[in-house]
């Protein structure tokens, strides 16, 4: 009976490590997502004339630095 329980607290913890895996990988799409639109957003205003290249280039840096630690996966979503 251990070796059964043993099992089932390990297969238990394997789920609970993948369902935190798939929620990190699902919230770190989301904040990519919003950072995409924050500099789309810089953009436009830029291009509108309300904006400056610092908001830019700083939406732009932001997104690189979400890329470089989470990768690209977002953008293809």
């Amino acid at each position: 009976m251990t070796g059964f329980l043993d099992r089932a607290k390990e297969q238990a913890q394997r789920g609970l490590t993948q369902g935190k895996q798939k929620l990190d990988e699902v919230q770190a799409q989301r904040a990519g997502g919003d950072l995409l639109k924050k500099l789309g957003a810089a953009y436009y205003a830029e291009r509108k004339g309300t904006g400056t290249p610092e908001a830019t280039r700083s939406a732009l840096g932001a997104l690189e630095n979400h890329i470089a630690e989470h990768g690209d996966g977002f953008l293809r979503a």
